[in-house]
């Protein structure tokens, strides 16, 4: 594997087709696979995802994909979660039922919150484009998946539950939605998360995806 090189995993699930042209558009060039020897070579590792949590994690089973997932982050590789595949990085989902992740990062994914403000009450799916925001524990930004942006800047998100990590300090950037923090951006020292789309969000999420290749 070369320096400028990702590896998305293809689990037949998720973003893949945008996810890798937002990485071609910032001149990285993209690897699309199930390959377990190939993952676990990776020196940049991107799991997409969109849909079901369950069905996600059903199709890194029945691919034998969630061991190499595992051994290659423990190893310290850097590895993104996008969407969906930042929730699958949490512990469980209680969608349509407790579901398993691969346990990366303690937590759990749960229903979007209801807003407190019932005369605007939140649309789920929440489809919209929202502001980053430090977090509750206010890690710096610098140094980390957002080390190029600044609060305040937008970027898209398609989702209908919410990661919430057990410790806050995981947690590295929220969005505000409906008078609530809504975790946008996890991390674990080399294991990151955006629930937002960054290949879909402009030059700021371009931004985010060329930082990471750097981590």
């Amino acid at each position: 594997m070369i320096k400028n090189e990702v590896v998305i995993i293809d689990y037949g699930i998720g973003n893949i087709l945008s996810v890798r042209q937002g990485f071609e558009e910032i001149g990285i060039h993209a690897i699309v696979t199930s390959n377990v020897q190939i993952i676990e070579q990776a020196k940049h590792l991107v799991l997409p995802g969109v849909g079901a949590f369950e069905k996600a994690m059903q199709s890194l089973h029945n691919l034998e994909l969630v061991d190499a997932i595992v051994k290659v982050a423990n190893q310290g590789v850097p590895l993104l979660g996008i969407c969906l595949g930042m929730q699958m990085l949490l512990d469980e989902s209680d969608e349509f039922g407790v579901a398993q992740g691969l346990g990366l990062i303690p937590g759990r994914v749960e229903k979007f919150p209801i807003g407190k403000n019932d005369h605007n009450p939140i649309k789920v799916p929440q489809i919209n484009w929202h502001e980053l925001v430090p977090s509750i524990s206010k890690i710096a930004w610098k140094n980390s998946l957002l080390n190029n942006q600044r609060p305040n800047d937008a970027v898209y998100f398609v989702h209908s539950f919410v990661a919430k990590p057990l410790n806050n300090n995981h947690i590295l950037a929220d969005y505000i939605c409906g008078g609530n923090r809504v975790p946008a951006v996890i991390v674990k020292d080399n294991i990151m998360g955006c629930q937002f789309h960054p290949e879909k969000s402009g030059k700021v999420g371009l931004d985010i995806l060329n930082f990471f290749m750097l981590l």
